[in-house]
C-alpha cells in the first residue's frame, strides 16, 4: 500500500496550488487530484527529513497566501495573491517560497501510468505510458516509441543489461564482517577508482555506499521515480540560504550514474580557452602543488580503462548542433577578443563507441540514470572491475551510511590510527567494522566533510567550491524535438564562462522552463520547439558547510559574471533564429528577436540584483577538504593522506584547494588514481 507522506490537509493545499499554477483545470491533460497522487508517490520514495520539511514548506506558504481566504477564492484572486505574495516579491523568503512551484510541475510533467506495478518491464512500462495525456498534449515520445531505422548512426533503443553488477558482489546487511582490510567510504568517481587500484593490488576492500544499487534492468524513463530514487534527498537539495539547488548522487556509483559523463581535463589544447584561469598554477600558489606530469598519467589511465572520446555527431543532432551554429554566427560579429579566442566543440564521454553492444542510443535521460544500461558509471566500469576482475575481490555493502571513522592508539609521532568505521542501517541499526589497513573517504564534498569533522578531525567543510549553472531555453520557429539526444553534446569555452547545450525529458525540463501560471503552461506545449543550453560559471571558495549543510554566499562580481554569461548565451540563442529566449529569472521574463545587443546586456543588468532572481544549480561542489602541504591550510596533505593521520586518504573532490570551473568528473578520478595507482598506501 502507498505511503503517503502528506495528510489530507496537506494534500487539499497541493491541489489548490495545482488548480492555480497551471490554466483552468478543465483545460490540463490530468486532474489536480492527479498531480497530488504523482507527489504523493515522489515524496514516498524520499527518504529522509525531506518529505516532512517539503509538507512544512507548503503549508508556510498557503499561511503566507492568506490561508483559508486564499484556498476558497475563484482562480484569478489565487493567482493575484501568488503574484503579489511570491513572484513578485523581494522579501528573500517569499522568494525561497516561489521555488515550489517546481515541486508542483513535478507533479504534472513527472506523470506516469501504471507505476504501481514494480515488477513491470520496461519496456512493458513503457507501453503503458503510450497513452500518458501530458506526453502526448507536448508532444513527447518515450524512447521505445521512437521511430529509428535501426542503423549504426541512427541505431534502435534496447535495453543492455551485461553491464550490471551481480548480487554477488554485495555484502547483505546480516552478512557484514567484523574486520576488513581496507573500507573505502562512497563508490562514486573517486571511491571507484580508489577501490579499483586498491584491490588490483592485493588489499581486501569493502566499499561503503550511502545509497542502494539500481542496476539498469531496474531503471526506467519515469523521472518520478528514478530523481527519488538516485538523488540525495529527490534531487531538490539545496543551500542554506535556498539560493542554488545541489545535485548529488545517492546510489552505488554516486554521481556517475546520474551525471552526462562528461570528462574535460583542468585544461586540454584545443579544450581550454588560452586565457582560462591557470588552475594548478592556482593550486601551488596555494601551497598544493600538483605534479602536472603525475596528473597527465592519472588522466591517461583513466581515459582508458573508460574508453573516454569525442562523442559521435549523431548524439547531438538536433540541439547540440543548434547551439555550435548560433555561436559561430553570433562569434562573427562579435569584437570581444573573449569571444574570438573561445573554444567551442563536442563533448569527450566516457560512453561507448557506436561500434560497442552497450553504444548510447541517445534516448536522452542520463541524468536520471540509463534505463537501457548504456552508460559507463561506475558500476558499469571501475567498480564492476574492482568486485569481478581485481587480483583481490571487493565487495558492496550498500544501502548503508557511514557515522564515523574510530581511531586507536597513537603512533609515536602523535599520528592517529584509524581502526573502525561505524555504519548505520536503513533501520536504525549500527555496526562497527574494524579496519586493519586504512580508510578511503570518498563520499562527495559534503559527506566526506560531515563524516571527517564527525570523526575529530578539525578544519573541514571550509572554501567550498561551485561550478554554477544557470539554463536559458529558446523558442524555435520550427520542431526542434532536442530530447531525441544526449542531454549535452556541445561547449563553448569562453574564459570566464562556458556555455553548454543541455536538453531535459519532460518533468525535469518544467522545472528549468521559467514563467507562471498560463504562460508556463503554454511554453510546454511548444516543448518540441524549444531549444536549451546553460551558462557554467565559478564560484571559488564561497561555501562552508554549518550543522551538516552547505552554506553559499555568492559575491557581487559573481552575478557579474552570469549577467554577462546569460547575455552572451541569449545573443547565441538569437543569432541561432530563436523567436524568443526564456532565461530562468524567477519572474519569468520573455526576450524577443530584435532586441540590440545593448538592450539585452541592459535587460540582465536590470533584472539580476541578487541570486533569488534566478534559477541556479550545481552538480559539481569541490573542496572543504583541501590539499595543502601546510596542515593549518588544508585537511589533506599533497599525497591526500589526512594531516595528523597514518592511514586515512581522501580521494573525492573534497580534497579540490580551488575552484576548477569545468566538471569535475574526471579530474576528481585522476587525482584518485594519482594516490593510489601502484601504490602500497597502507603498507
Amino acid at each position: 500500500m502507498l505511503r503517503k507522506p502528506f495528510n489530507p490537509f496537506e494534500a487539499a493545499i497541493w491541489r489548490r496550488l495545482a488548480e492555480t499554477l497551471f490554466v483552468e483545470p478543465a483545460q490540463m491533460a490530468i486532474s489536480p487530484r492527479q498531480v497530488v497522487d504523482n507527489l504523493q508517490r515522489l515524496f514516498a520514495n524520499i527518504e529522509g527529513d525531506t518529505p516532512r520539511d517539503t509538507a512544512l514548506s507548503v503549508i508556510a506558504t498557503w499561511v503566507v497566501l492568506g490561508g483559508p481566504i486564499w484556498h476558497f477564492a475563484p482562480r484569478p484572486f489565487r493567482i493575484w495573491r501568488i503574484e503579489r505574495r511570491l513572484k513578485n516579491s523581494r522579501i528573500d523568503l517569499f522568494q525561497d517560497m516561489a521555488r515550489i512551484r517546481g515541486i508542483v510541475y513535478a507533479g504534472y510533467y513527472g506523470h506516469w501510468l501504471d507505476q504501481d506495478d514494480e515488477n513491470a518491464s520496461d519496456a512493458a512500462s513503457e507501453d503503458a505510458n503510450r497513452a500518458n495525456p501530458v506526453f502526448n498534449a507536448i508532444g513527447f515520445t518515450l524512447p521505445r516509441h521512437r521511430a529509428r531505422a535501426g542503423t549504426p548512426d541512427d541505431p534502435l533503443i534496447e535495453e543492455h543489461v551485461g553491464n550490471d553488477l551481480p548480487h554477488t558482489v554485495f555484502v547483505g546487511e546480516d552478512a557484514i564482517p567484523d574486520s576488513v582490510e581496507v573500507i573505502v567510504i562512497g563508490s562514486g568517481a573517486g571511491g571507484a577508482v580508489a577501490a579499483s587500484n586498491l584491490a588490483d593490488q592485493g588489499y581486501e576492500v569493502l566499499v561503503v555506499e550511502a545509497g542502494p544499487y539500481m542496476p539498469s534492468s531496474r531503471m526506467t524513463p519515469n523521472e518520478a521515480h528514478m530523481s527519488s530514487s538516485l538523488f540525495k534527498d529527490g534531487a531538490i537539495q539545496t543551500t542554506r540560504n535556498r539560493d542554488i539547488i545541489v545535485f548529488q548522487g545517492r546510489t552505488v556509483g554516486g554521481s556517475t550514474v546520474v551525471n552526462n559523463g562528461i570528462c574535460l581535463r583542468l585544461e586540454r589544447e584545443g579544450e581550454t580557452h588560452p586565457d582560462a584561469n591557470d588552475v594548478l598554477a592556482t593550486w601551488r600558489a596555494l601551497g598544493a602543488g600538483v605534479e602536472p606530469q603525475a596528473l597527465e598519467e592519472s588522466y591517461c589511465r583513466v581515459e582508458q580503462r573508460l574508453g573516454v572520446h569525442e562523442i559521435d555527431r549523431r548524439l547531438g543532432r538536433n540541439n547540440g548542433t543548434r547551439l555550435l551554429d548560433g555561436w559561430n554566427a553570433y562569434r562573427a560579429g562579435s569584437t570581444d577578443p573573449l569571444d574570438q579566442r573561445a573554444i567551442s566543440g563536442w563533448f569527450r564521454k566516457n560512453w561507448g563507441q557506436k561500434t560497442e553492444p552497450n553504444h548510447c542510443v541517445s534516448c536522452g535521460y542520463c541524468n536520471t540514470g540509463c534505463p537501457y544500461g548504456r552508460k559507463r558509471a561506475m558500476p558499469e566500469s571501475l567498480l564492476r572491475h574492482a568486485t569481478l576482475s581485481a587480483r583481490r575481490k571487493a565487495r558492496i555493502l550498500a544501502h548503508a551510511e557511514v557515522a564515523q571513522i574510530g581511531w586507536g592508539d597513537r603512533v609515536i609521532d602523535g599520528r592517529r590510527v584509524a581502526t573502525s568505521v561505524q555504519v548505520m542501517l536503513p533501520d536504525g541499526r549500527g555496526k562497527t567494522i574494524r579496519v586493519t589497513k586504512g580508510v578511503v573517504v570518498a563520499a562527495g564534498t559534503i559527506a566526506s566533510s560531515n563524516i571527517l569533522s564527525a570523526s575529530g578531525i578539525e578544519g573541514t567543510g571550509k572554501g567550498i567550491s561551485l561550478n554554477i549553472a544557470c539554463p536559458v531555453p529558446a523558442l524555435m520557429p520550427d520542431p526542434v524535438n532536442a530530447w531525441d539526444e544526449d542531454q549535452m553534446a556541445t561547449f563553448i569555452d569562453r574564459g570566464d564562462f562556458l556555455i553548454e547545450s543541455h536538453f531535459q525529458p519532460p518533468m525535469s525540463m518544467a522545472s528549468l522552463v521559467p514563467g507562471w501560471f498560463d504562460e508556463h503552461f503554454r511554453r510546454m506545449l511548444n516543448y518540441n520547439r524549444l531549444a536549451s543550453a546553460g551558462a557554467l560559471f565559478p564560484a571559488d571558495r564561497l561555501g562552508e558547510i554549518k550543522k551538516g549543510k552547505l552554506g553559499f554566499e555568492l559575491k557581487p562580481t559573481d552575478l557579474a559574471v552570469l549577467r554577462r554569461a546569460l547575455s552572451t548565451l541569449t545573443k547565441i540563442h538569437f543569432a541561432g533564429g530563436a523567436t524568443e529566449v526564456y532565461p530562468a529569472l524567477l519572474h519569468g521574463e520573455t526576450l524577443r528577436a530584435g532586441m540590440t545587443d545593448a538592450e539585452i546586456d541592459e535587460f540582465y543588468w536590470k533584472h539580476i540584483e541578487e541570486p533569488d532572481d534566478v534559477v541556479l544549480s550545481s552538480s559539481h561542489p569541490h573542496g572543504g577538504n583541501a590539499i595543502n602541504a601546510d596542515p593549518a591550510k588544508g585537511v589533506v596533505d599533497l599525497d591526500q593522506r589526512v594531516h595528523g593521520t597514518t592511514n586515512v586518504l581522501v580521494t573525492d573532490a573534497s580534497v579540490m584547494p580551488s575552484c576548477i570551473r569545468v566538471n569535475a568528473q574526471l579530474t576528481t578520478m585522476a587525482m584518485a588514481d594519482r594516490v593510489t595507482h601502484g601504490r602500497r598506501v597502507f603498507g
